[in-house]
């Protein structure tokens, strides 16, 4: 008799002695015996409808079915890993090859190009450059004020959001700020566009652009004046030089005057005392430094 049909006959309770004695022979015979006992103890529901032999060969096959490891997801794990890897080198070998340099308030900062020519950033600043491909093309993208010595070569570009400079070998300086587009060329020759206007600049010409209105003017000046820690400025209004006494000492000005006044002359960058003296004076203003990095502007009184 098969082991089945010995199973089966012992659920009915229909075995002989000698079935009997072959059933208990069976590897699982205990496990079965315990089956029975815990059923006699269990008490079934309502709506609970005894099952044959059939299902329970079924349950009894599932409970020996061997537990299968999912090995196959180990060496996806692995080739994923190879791809993330390989994709960051990819871009950071193809991709990260920007510079960005940037200052902090009352911060300058001399910074040396891959062709030796210099760049120094005036007080929040920013450039961006590609150091990978500069000896090829040579530009820098800018946002803020800085004085540029350039080394011979190819064409150098200064690229900034109001207009581009250009130039082949010469010493210049860039100040772009909000509403405030200034050019001043201090050796050789600069062209500058910016919309639809272009010059070109030689040296002591100066190319300006403020609140939408062109102009040109002279300097005498050898090197931008900022570069030696002083600001000066030349019938330029009133909130531009506000906002450059917060760069350079990294305070908050606020005032109640009429901030399209122009103004004429300087300030140092290591006395702010001295500074807000130096603007407030001559246009008959007076100032109250309300805490360490709050000054209050406003008109004298009578």
């Amino acid at each position: 008799m098969n082991t089945e049909d010995l199973i089966k006959k012992w659920l009915n309770d229909e075995l002989s002695e000698e079935e009997r004695l072959l059933f208990n022979k069976l590897d699982d015979a205990q496990f079965n015996e315990q089956i029975i006992e815990d059923a006699k103890r269990f008490k079934a529901s309502n709506f609970s409808k005894a099952k044959g032999f059939e299902s329970f060969k079924t349950n009894y096959d599932r409970k020996n079915v061997p537990v299968r490891k999912l090995y196959w997801l180990s060496p996806l794990l692995k080739i994923a890993s190879i791809i993330i890897i390989a994709l960051g080198v990819y871009f950071t070998f193809f991709f990260d090859h920007l510079t960005h340099v940037q200052t902090l308030a009352s911060e300058k900062q001399t910074i040396e190009l891959p062709d030796h020519s210099t760049v120094t950033l005036n007080a929040l600043t920013q450039v961006e450059f590609d150091k990978r491909n500069w000896q090829s093309n040579r530009k820098l993208k800018l946002n803020g004020e800085a004085y540029f010595k350039v080394a011979k070569g190819k064409t150098f570009d200064v690229v900034t959001d109001q207009g581009i400079v250009t130039i082949v070998g010469t010493q210049f300086n860039v100040k772009e700020r909000y509403h405030y587009f200034e050019v001043k060329c201090f050796e050789g020759v600069v062209k500058v566009t910016s919309d639809t206007i272009t010059r070109f600049l030689r040296a002591g010409d100066i190319y300006q652009i403020l609140n939408g209105k062109f102009t040109q003017g002279k300097t005498v000046a050898q090197v931008p004046k900022w570069t030696e820690n002083m600001s000066v400025f030349e019938a330029i209004p009133i909130k531009e030089v506000f906002a450059e006494l917060e760069r350079q000492y990294n305070i908050e000005v606020n005032y109640n005057i009429d901030s399209n006044r122009l103004f004429t002359g300087g300030f140092v960058h290591d006395n702010l005392e001295n500074a807000l003296i130096a603007v407030t004076q001559p246009m008959n203003l007076t100032y109250v430094r309300s805490s360490s990095n709050l000054v209050m502007i406003h008109e004298k009184k009578d």
